[in-house]
């Protein structure tokens, strides 16, 4: 009998799969909690898959207490967890970031996701407690936590942060697709739809948090954001012929959109003196309004100042999404892929 047709009694084993290059600073403090779950006999191993590191990560990882594998070559991530899902002995697979601690209870709140029936995969959340202060790593992180803590349970998609797959559904599924996307990208969005198009569930549970640990900083976030998601998220949206109702993606989104956009034209031309400042101010109360909850969560978390800021650059966030979205529009219009 295969795994994803098991009774909900059967008791799942996990292999935990975490790729890495050069991630000596974070695996020193990813890795503990996990090896501790291994030693506890929630896990039954920890992969570390060295993407052919120039320092001593696969050195260290042992030292911690993990299997250490090569990838092969300098192959990304996608291909490295492909390559160790190959070996890895676990009913379920789960993929770890090396920059992702997880919490203490998050090996049973994900094993109990699979009890539902026809679950093959689930994911969580980035706490709300970045240990980066700088300004983007608390705005970056805080925002991905109010997305993925408002999402549909019952998922569209993957995410390979901290998701945990059935190995024979990953295997069967072929894995990350490291054909279409060669560089880090939305590959696990992209194994989401196909996991879900070949009849499985994803679910996105809220319990199952860790801490992220990435710093960002401006040039990264913008490159990241627009080139590395949003513009092969909105081509593989549009190639699939529609878009997602879900995370920030959804009608609501797009809404909000419309209303930055507004907003940053209304200031533009305030600006040049060509209508009162009245109507900037409406739109941003209109804005405030709008986006209430995620104000909330800024302000309750950093205070009114980073509120205010997190709140005008979530602004610019939906303006550079949109003309991300336009961008691929356009291309599928032209039938042309330029970045």
């Amino acid at each position: 009998m295969k795994q994803s047709e098991s009774p909900a009694d059967d008791v799942l084993t996990i292999s935990v799969i975490m790729p890495v290059y050069n991630g000596i600073e974070f695996i020193k403090q990813s890795l503990p909690p996990l090896v501790a779950m291994k030693d506890r006999g929630e896990v039954l191993e920890v992969i570390v898959v060295d993407d052919t590191s120039s320092d001593a990560t696969p050195e260290v990882a042992r030292e911690l207490g993990a299997e250490v594998m090569p990838s092969g070559g300098r192959l990304g991530p996608g291909a490295a967890r492909n390559v160790a899902a190959q070996v890895a002995k676990g009913d379920v697979l789960w993929f770890i970031d090396a920059d992702v601690i997880v919490h203490e209870d998050a090996a049973r709140v994900m094993l109990e996701g699979f009890q539902e029936s026809n679950v093959v995969g689930v994911f969580g959340s980035y706490d709300d407690e970045p240990p980066a202060q700088n300004f983007l790593s608390q705005y970056k992180n805080l925002v991905h936590h109010y997305y993925h803590q408002r999402a549909r349970r019952e998922a569209s998609t993957f995410w390979s942060g901290c998701g945990a797959i059935r190995k024979d559904a990953f295997l069967a599924a072929g894995g990350f697709d490291v054909e279409m996307f060669k560089r880090p990208s939305i590959e696990d969005i992209e194994l989401g739809y196909r996991l879900i198009g070949g009849g499985g569930r994803l679910l996105l549970l809220t319990d199952l948090q860790c801490t992220h640990l990435k710093e960002w900083r401006f040039v990264n976030l913008i490159h990241t954001e627009v080139f590395c998601r949003a513009i092969p998220w909105a081509r593989l949206m549009l190639a699939r012929g529609g878009l997602d109702d879900d995370l920030n993606v959804g009608v609501a989104e797009r809404i909000k959109a419309v209303l930055a956009a507004v907003f940053f034209l209304l200031t533009a031309v305030a600006l040049i003196g060509a209508v009162s400042w009245i109507y900037p101010v409406l739109a941003f109360g209109a804005v405030l309004y709008a986006n209430r909850e995620i104000f909330t969560l800024f302000l309750r978390r950093k205070g009114l100042v980073f509120a205010v800021a997190g709140l005008l650059f979530h602004q610019l966030y939906y303006v550079y999404s949109s003309a991300a979205f336009a961008w691929a529009v356009l291309e599928s219009k032209l039938g042309v892929q330029w970045a």
